[in-house]
């Protein structure tokens, strides 16, 4: 990532347009989230999740390992 002072004019003017662009239309977003949040089923997403926990926990096999044992191995052969 270049520096403030390796950019080009064009680089921060395309910065500063960005920086613009997110503090008009962060704050929109923000309100389309809170109001999708207090519409939101929850009723229904809890249903619905239920129902793929469900199907999850019939349909796959529980895991013999969660692989951290295995990820500390490759840590343990990259530090040597």
């Amino acid at each position: 990532m270049k520096t403030l002072a390796e950019m080009t004019e064009q680089e921060k003017a395309q910065i500063r347009a960005w920086i613009k662009n997110w503090q008009e239309v962060g704050p929109v977003l923000e309100q389309i989230r809170a109001q999708e949040i207090r519409a939101a089923d929850t009723v229904k997403a809890m249903e619905v999740l239920d129902d793929m926990f469900t199907h999850a926990v019939k349909t796959l096999p529980p895991r013999e390992s969660s692989g951290l044992i295995e990820q500390q191995a490759i840590f343990a052969r990259a530090r040597r």
